[in-house]
């Protein structure tokens, strides 16, 4: 896979900057009318990609989204600089913490490649079958897992349960990608120690990453739109996200002693990868 981090280099450079911009222009007061100019000129660029080769080095994403992202199509990872800051990232923060919050979300964005669409792309970002039937078939079979329990969640804040088949895709890449980050934890302590506690804290480091694993899903919306969220979106609502991967893994129910066939440590756990 290749990298995108942070921002593409042109934005450094006054010439390309300009040149990427060109045509574009916005006007003070008319906040409306440039909503629209902007919505022509990226229809504009869009069209003028029309039957011309790929440029694997353009990005589709803008510097400050807090997102991340995987394109099958490119087999890339983009990882903008609007998600390199707290909580997901900071350079002052415990290794736990960046491995809980944006390394849990590298993890998912590398799962994606091997979803329920990734798996149709090969490495150069072709359609095509790459799997022989017997890998087929034992993917989809734990797939089913996943859709069978994500449709047993319910949002208690508006009594509705999940759409498991809508949502196995990013379900699938939360639990990988939540698996992936906290082995890789482990491998960093195994080569440089254990971390020190932090002080007033009461939690150790291998609570501290499944904490901020959890604290990135921290959010607040209305009613009406977790409805619509749960209708229409492939991403489970927030509190799921923290739900689901935890109870499926181990090492949170080794990390915080939740006992076998509570809650958080059900006796039956689903996993691809």
């Amino acid at each position: 896979m290749d990298e995108r981090i942070g921002y593409p280099d042109f934005i450094t450079d006054p010439v390309q900057l300009n040149a990427h911009y060109a045509g574009l222009s916005f006007t003070k007061d008319q906040f409306f009318e440039n909503i629209l100019r902007l919505q022509e000129f990226d229809s504009n660029r869009m069209m003028a990609k029309l039957r011309k080769p790929i440029d694997q080095d353009m990005w589709d994403q803008e510097p400050v989204e807090v997102n991340a992202f995987y394109n099958p199509n490119t087999n890339d990872i983009v990882l903008p600089a609007g998600i390199l800051q707290p909580l997901f990232y900071s350079a002052s923060f415990p290794k736990s913490l960046n491995y809980g919050g944006i390394g849990v979300v590298i993890g998912h964005e590398i799962t994606h490649g091997f979803d329920d669409k990734g798996r149709q792309y090969d490495k150069d970002g072709n359609i095509k079958q790459w799997w022989d039937n017997q890998t087929s078939e034992a993917f989809t079979n734990r797939a089913q897992c996943f859709i069978d329990q994500y449709s047993g969640f319910k949002l208690e804040q508006i009594d509705q349960y999940m759409n498991g088949k809508m949502t196995q895709g990013e379900n699938i890449a939360d639990n990988g990608g939540l698996k992936q980050a906290y082995r890789a934890y482990r491998k960093w302590v195994q080569k440089n120690g254990e971390e020190q506690d932090l002080p007033g804290i009461g939690l150790n480091h291998n609570q501290l990453f499944f904490l901020n694993y959890a604290q990135i899903w921290c959010g607040k919306m209305r009613d009406e739109e977790a409805l619509r969220k749960i209708r229409i979106s492939a991403h489970s609502l927030g509190p799921i996200r923290v739900f689901g991967p935890l109870s499926n893994s181990r090492e949170f129910s080794q990390a915080y002693g939740c006992p076998l066939g509570s809650r958080m440590n059900p006796r039956h756990k689903c996993a691809v990868w």
